[in-house]
């Protein structure tokens, strides 16, 4: 392969971010510190994505690096650009492939060789050497639209190959305007495509690999090209649409109306360091600012914004819906409820506020409060109805921008008539009329076959999983009952948000699967579990996790365990236990979502982000501190493995948000905050409406032993339990935190 470098090449190479170490304190925007890459490699399932867009657009981009969706950092290879990535972490809807010369598009395999050591990736754009035919391709997105620029080497023409997955089509309506449509989960998003120099042929491969000339092609796996007269840069820029092409156009015409790459590019640094700005923070070392910025950008690619200037395609009802307010999909509610939803509460209520909108309407669209939801419709996944928390925790810290009778009633439609099965949307079956009358999901001894159709073979029932977070989506509920003066229904869901202690097993002290009997399975490993993932009675990791799956209830968790000493204990064991006859691969295997494992807790998955905090709890708030700070410094770093479990669009990320700032929402629907071990002198968080919250940490970051925090004063004021609520800081306020490098312990 012939090598040509010019200077755009060369000025490509030498300006890339994070290719050599960066001393932070010298870059004074907060999007410079931002580096995608990390997470690139992932520890056991899905890697984070080098995701470019802007904060909650519509638009999602980064190359296809495999020929699947499992996209690889280390993937040698670069697939096709899509026009856009509806979905977290899903696949492409249209890709574009730039080749040199008619005759490659011939190639079933549209693929060139690239290396990072030539790729810029940032937040808001993206450029690319393509070694094969020596093509840089830039990239730039606004928040429902994309600019290409692809720039040859050679003096071949320049060829424009668009892909499709599922069916397509695709029409050039004038040698510079391009429509194009593909299918994508039973909806079909439309692309209105213009470029800035005449097409002066094109056409598609046929099934039989035949190159066929014509304006026009339609099909699944569609392969249409259009090819440019020698090697001039061609610009490229695009609307998309749910709705039609007719409206992709009109977002193209409100949001890139001309040819100006550079405008695109510098709008968008500027949206993405209003975001980011949010948040400021002084102190902390180079890298621990890197991974701090890293993670905030994460948490600002859902939910995602499909209002498309007063109308929104719902996969919901199936139809075009006006709106006079801004409409999301895109969530995963098991995941975000706990560290995402707080997190943009603080930085963003109105958005939340939206969000929360979206939500009621899908549900109002659909019949149901969806759990999982997607442009596509809702996905139905995991366990649990945790809008209830994400409404409730709102509610209870003050956002007021929705209607929360309307979210209620389908709220309590979900609690009292809806299904709990694992994966599963609709009417109640007959392992949850079980758990309603009994207080408790049924679970099925080892080799018993199920006999209810509903339960996937599969994600199983997850018996005791399920009815810990049904536990706590009722505490939520009664929350949300209580500010609406339903006194009944309060304390109905009041009451079952004890059903936790039914799955209790005292003689063992871990939550166990019980049958429908009354009796516990036997025999019952904590580290096991049952079935692969722990599914049968857990869902993702183990008992030793799962057992402190009590939020909204830790006083009387502490109790159940035998008070605080045998609390702290058997935390103390958790973190210290070992695999004890297990291979870590066997565990692995057995777990898939067991990772950045310390003893048996497991930091990478959602269910027990809570649990290094419960020390506070118990009055060891020491130990949360030193185990705050030792996850943070081994399982967060600034590399490609710097994420330790899979990201979930901004779940992992949020938890290191919070922890760094030094605080954490340990409750969803209870306005309270936990302190933990902050990593920076000081946090800045622009509240709004003028309001800010500042938290000073004295000492810390002096030295890397500073890690305890030995004295708290929250609005002048001392504060012993190392707790304070969100009332102490809605209208802004002033946290500071004494450090030392030895910890407070009672009784010393």
């Amino acid at each position: 392969m012939k090598r040509i470098f010019s200077p755009s090449t060369i000025f490509l190479a030498v300006t890339i971010l994070f290719s050599h170490p960066v001393n932070s304190q010298e870059l004074t925007s907060p999007v410079d510190l931002v580096n995608p890459r990390i997470g690139g490699i992932s520890h056991v399932l899905k890697p984070t994505f080098p995701t470019v867009h802007r904060p909650y657009g519509m638009v999602r981009f980064y190359p296809v690096t495999s020929p699947g969706i499992s996209d690889s950092y280390l993937g040698g290879r670069i697939y096709g650009f899509p026009l856009n990535r509806p979905e977290h972490r899903g696949r492409a809807v249209i890709t574009v492939m730039p080749v040199s010369g008619i005759e490659s598009i011939k190639n079933p395999d549209l693929s060139s060789a690239f290396n990072h050591d030539f790729e810029k990736v940032t937040p808001y754009q993206y450029s690319v050497l393509l070694e094969d035919d020596n093509i840089t391709v830039d990239y730039t997105p606004t928040g429902r639209c994309g600019f290409y620029q692809f720039s040859p080497e050679s003096t071949t023409d320049l060829v424009l190959v668009f892909q499709t997955t599922d069916d397509g089509s695709f029409d050039l309506k004038n040698e510079q305007n391009l429509f194009g449509s593909e299918a994508f989960n039973g909806i079909r998003e439309y692309v209105n495509i213009w470029f800035n120099r005449p097409v002066k042929q094109s056409g598609y491969v046929d099934a039989n690999g035949k190159v066929v000339n014509k304006s026009k092609g339609k099909g699944k796996g569609m392969k249409f090209f259009v090819v440019f007269n020698g090697a001039e840069q061609v610009k490229m820029n695009y609307g998309v649409s749910w709705i039609d092409e007719a409206q992709a156009g009109r977002n193209l015409l409100q949001e890139i109306p001309g040819w100006d790459f550079n405008k695109v590019v510098n709008d968008g640094r500027d949206v993405w360091n209003r975001e980011l700005g949010k948040i400021k923070v002084k102190g902390g070392t180079d890298n621990q600012r890197i991974t701090f910025y890293t993670a905030l950008y994460r948490s600002m690619e859902r939910m995602v914004n499909i209002n498309e200037y007063g109308r929104y395609f719902s996969a919901y009802n199936k139809k075009t819906v006006k709106t006079t307010h801004n409409f999301y999909v895109d969530d995963w509610s098991w995941d975000t409820f706990r560290t995402l939803h707080p997190l943009r509460f603080l930085i963003s209520p109105d958005r939340e506020a939206d969000m929360i909108k979206s939500y009621i309407l899908m549900g109002e669209q659909s019949g149901w409060m969806p759990t999982f939801p997607q442009v596509s419709g809702d996905a139905k996944c995991m366990i649990g109805h945790h809008q209830a928390a994400i409404i409730a925790d709102a509610w209870m810290k003050g956002i007021r921008g929705f209607d929360l009778p309307r979210a209620y009633k389908l709220l309590k439609k979900n609690a009292m008539e809806g299904t709990m099965i694992p994966w599963q949307e609709g009417p109640a079956t007959e392992p949850d009329k079980f758990y309603r009358d009994k207080g408790w999901f049924p679970a099925l001894a080892p080799g018993e076959a199920e006999t209810v159709k509903q339960v996937s073979s599969f994600e199983k029932r997850q018996a005791v999983a399920v009815t810990l977070e049904e536990s706590y989506d009722d505490w939520c509920l009664a929350q949300i009952a209580g500010e609406l003066k339903q006194t009944n229904d309060a304390k109905l869901f009041l009451a079952r948000s004890g059903n936790y202690k039914n799955v209790f097993n005292p003689a063992t002290g871990f939550m166990s699967p019980k049958k429908a009997d009354g009796t516990w399975v036997e025999p019952f490993d904590p580290k096991t579990s049952g079935g692969i993932g722990c599914r049968d009675y857990f869902a993702e990791i183990n008992s030793w996790n799962y057992t402190w799956f009590v939020p909204h209830d830790i006083d009387n968790l502490i109790i159940l365990m035998g008070g605080k000493k045998k609390f702290t204990a058997r935390l103390d064991q958790l973190f210290e236990e070992s695999l004890n006859g297990y291979a870590k691969w066997t565990t692995i295997a057995n777990q898939p979502d067991a990772s950045g494992i310390v003893g048996q807790f497991v930091m990478g998955n959602e269910p027990g982000f809570h649990v290094p905090y419960l020390y506070v709890y118990a009055g060891e708030a020491w130990k949360t501190q030193k185990r705050v700070r030792q996850l943070m410094d081994a399982w967060f770093r600034n590399d490609q493995m710097g994420i330790c479990g899979d990201e979930d669009g901004g779940a992992l990320s949020s938890w290191y948000v919070f922890s760094a700032m030094g605080f954490y929402p340990m409750t969803p629907g209870k306005p309270e905050y936990v302190i933990g071990s902050p990593i920076f002198e000081e946090v800045t968080i622009d509240l709004g409406d003028g309001k800010e919250l500042n938290i000073k940490a004295q000492g810390s970051g002096l030295k890397a032993q500073d890690k305890y925090v030995v004295g708290v004063m929250v609005n002048g004021q001392p504060v012993t339990n190392y707790r304070f609520s969100h009332k102490d800081i809605a209208e802004g306020g002033k946290i500071v935190l004494e450090m030392a490098s030895r910890p407070l312990i009672a009784g010393r």
